[in-house]
């Protein structure tokens, strides 16, 4: 039987929304929609939080999930790469509970629009197959082939990445995506061994656009407001439709 386990990585700072983690998101902290969305994930029978906030412990346990242990304070630094986070959780559950830990799924707190399945579907596809870890993405909003510009040294701008050929429309440039942090699904040695997620072979579920806000501003909070508050007034307006047939 493999041992998955489910952790979501939320420390105490946060410069572009202060207090990110748990601030209040259409009546419910930040964080509690990844360990709700966590929980309801058919792969995960726990989910722990790794943090170096006792609020945001405190938080955590509020909605169910795990705290085993607090997180460093050099590990919650916005220099140091989340994937030390991984390995720090990695090795102090199985030091804590003396039993290996397969694969780590990592929930991040900062994509609250995402679909329980959009886990089940990571974890799905590292277990079907033979990649290190399985990462979610989404059709970019621009293309490199096509939209994006960089300047030379004279101040011109040009394509960012240069096309084989002439590219007119958007739909002829070459396929590209924004990495999301709706989900990863990573096996336990590609975490302690590899020190970049594309050093190991990397799989990738596509997620919509609408559920693959990730929250790193004022404004992408705005938006996930908006695109939640929408969510909640079709679901109720499902409900009286459901009730008036």
């Amino acid at each position: 039987m493999v041992n998955i386990l489910g952790c979501t990585f939320a420390r105490g700072g946060s410069k572009g929304v202060p207090g990110k983690n748990i601030r209040m998101l259409c009546g419910q902290p930040l964080i509690g929609y990844a360990i709700n969305a966590a929980r309801a994930s058919r792969f995960l029978p726990r989910q722990i939080v790794s943090t170096d906030s006792p609020e945001i412990a405190a938080v955590a346990r509020s909605f169910g999930a795990e705290v085993p242990f607090l997180r460093p304070a050099y590990l919650a630094t916005d220099t140091v790469p989340e994937r030390l986070a991984w390995r720090h959780a990695i090795t102090t559950m199985e030091e804590l509970e003396g039993t290996r830990v397969d694969v780590l799924v990592s929930v991040p707190p900062t994509c609250p629009l995402r679909d329980p399945s959009d886990i089940d579907r990571c974890v799905e596809m590292l277990l079907e197959s033979d990649a290190d870890i399985v990462v979610t993405a989404t059709e970019a909003a621009c293309n490199p082939y096509f939209s994006m510009i960089s300047f030379d040294d004279s101040g011109l701008a040009r394509l960012a990445v240069a096309p084989e050929g002439l590219v007119t429309r958007r739909q002829d440039a070459p396929a590209v995506y924004d990495l999301t942090a709706v989900a990863y699904a990573a096996r336990r040695d590609s975490v302690l061994r590899l020190d970049s997620i594309f050093h190991g072979r990397v799989k990738a579920v596509i997620i919509p656009r609408e559920r693959a806000v990730d929250i790193d501003s004022q404004l992408d909070f705005d938006l996930a407001e908006l695109l939640l508050q929408r969510r909640a007034a079709v679901d109720s307006g499902t409900v009286r439709l459901r009730r008036a047939a």
